[in-house]
């Protein structure tokens, strides 16, 4: 609203309206500035969560190194080709979901057949080399299935404190000193205004 307009609508009235436009306005801000703490809090918990399954993830995969080695060298190449594959059919990805001011989270685990459900076509030499790493893959794809929901939640709060960060700025940069400005100038019009009516009536006060 440009200064003219505020100039027409100089009347008690229109201050009262504006002052609670401005209340309103500062209600909102507070909303939107605990929701971005909020949010930030959320972040670094998913951050520190995030740095944990890494850790473990590494140290998951150095693992897998190792054992696959270890059941290369004593199949070889040709034999650990044709090894029947990890089955995955009795295991499932449970997901859980909360919301954070309406803001879908995940948790995601994938759940194993306990106990581990035996291969459909049995190994031709099964070896305990073999079997440790098989049990390594199933080891770093179930934590690999916890780092995918947690970098998902993530991006959704980045995003989502984005948005909010802009919202707050806005707010708080150029509506509320838009409207404490529209104040002032209705306040000093009406100021005026009063000013101008004690000058008449004191004029008239005289001409009797």
């Amino acid at each position: 609203m440009s200064e003219s307009e505020r100039e027409i609508m100089a009347t008690r009235i229109a201050l009262l309206e504006l002052k609670d436009e401005q209340q309103l306005v500062r209600e909102g801000y507070e909303l939107l500035d605990e929701k971005r703490i909020l949010l930030a809090a959320e972040i670094r918990r998913q951050l520190a969560l995030l740095a944990a399954l890494r850790r473990d993830s590494a140290a998951l995969a150095k693992s897998l190194r190792a054992r696959s080695e270890a059941a290369l060298a004593r199949h070889g190449i040709d034999e650990l080709w044709v090894y029947p594959p990890l089955s995955l059919a009795d295991e499932r990805v449970r997901m859980q979901r909360s919301r954070l001011f309406g803001l879908a989270l995940l948790t995601a685990n994938l759940q194993f057949a306990a106990p581990p459900a035996q291969p459909r076509e049995q190994p031709v030499n099964p070896t305990p080399e073999a079997r440790a790493c098989v049990e390594a893959h199933r080891q770093w794809l179930a934590r690999a299935v916890e780092l995918a929901a947690c970098c998902v939640n993530l991006r959704r709060l980045v995003r989502d404190y984005v948005r909010t960060e802009r919202r707050a700025r806005a707010i708080e940069n150029v509506l509320l000193p838009e409207i404490q400005s529209a104040l002032k100038l209705i306040d000093e019009q009406l100021e005026g205004m009063d000013q101008e009516e004690i000058a008449r009536l004191r004029q008239r006060r005289g001409e009797q």
